[in-house]
């Protein structure tokens, strides 16, 4: 692939704080089939960005909960085979009304049970697809993934799988890390910003594809969506970390921040 110029973009562009603004206006409901380990960050970042969280997992109910739901989060951290056919009777839901929803394939490569769950929810349309560079990777078919959760890539190494992945797919793809990559498979946008202690909090990463879903949720321009969701997040990190200098502390100062951006930018 030829590799494409890439724009950069910071907080508080005004772009991010417009629609930080309109998805605080809608205040979308967002559906999370997330982990277990993340589930209680996820809903204390949903409230503190102005949206409303919901966890609905009963394959029973998932379906019809999709349907009506602003968006959804389907989150692979912890996946069971009961999980999984909640997760795609969610997905399948979700497309069939129209609905955004987020994958992500937290872990994936080298573990049968996610890898072939991750395939096939991929047949229902996310519009965003988050993770890391190792599993942006291995769900390309690039690599294997990482260690667990954790990245054994550079964000930049994973940019022309990304943009390959997006382009197979039709969602945006975006690449977690030190510099957080989106693209839409043509365009690709580097967002700098957050800070190492937002490794050190359970669910942090996790937290931000709900993120990404709620903005999915106001902001029909995926890519926007997905850009803006990432500099809002990466901000509130950095703030976080002028105010506290360890992880058990950062939780709740990050918390904070988001709560207050875009109040005063």
């Amino acid at each position: 692939m030829t590799p494409h110029a890439t724009r950069e973009l910071r907080w508080p562009e005004a772009t991010a704080v417009a629609d930080l603004a309109a998805m605080r206006t809608a205040a979308p409901l967002v559906h999370c089939l997330t982990n277990i380990v993340a589930a209680s960050i996820t809903a204390n970042v949903l409230l503190a960005i102005g949206a409303v969280p919901a966890m609905v997992n009963a394959p029973e109910e998932a379906a019809m909960f999709a349907s009506v739901a602003g968006a959804l989060l389907v989150n692979l951290g912890t996946v069971t085979e009961a999980g999984a056919e909640a997760m795609r009777a969610a997905a399948r839901s979700a497309d069939a009304a129209g609905q955004p929803w987020v994958l992500d394939p937290v872990a994936v490569g080298g573990l049968p049970l996610r890898d072939r769950v991750a395939a096939e929810l991929l047949q229902w349309r996310p519009v965003i697809i988050r993770g890391n560079a190792s599993e942006i990777l291995a769900l390309a078919g690039a690599a294997l993934g990482g260690k667990g959760p954790d990245s054994t890539a550079g964000s930049e190494q994973a940019v022309e799988a990304a943009r390959g992945l997006a382009q197979r797919t039709g969602a945006v793809v975006a690449v977690s890390g030190v510099v957080d990559y989106v693209t839409d498979g043509t365009a690709v946008v580097a967002v700098r910003g957050g800070h190492a202690l937002m490794t050190k909090v359970t669910g942090v990463g996790c937290a931000l594809g709900a993120t990404m879903a709620a903005f999915a949720a106001a902001q029909p321009d995926r890519l926007r969506a997905a850009v803006s969701a990432s500099a809002m997040y990466a901000a509130a990190g950095e703030r976080a970390a002028r105010d506290a200098s360890r992880p058990g502390s950062f939780a709740p100062a990050f918390l904070d921040h988001l709560y207050a951006i875009g109040l005063a930018d």
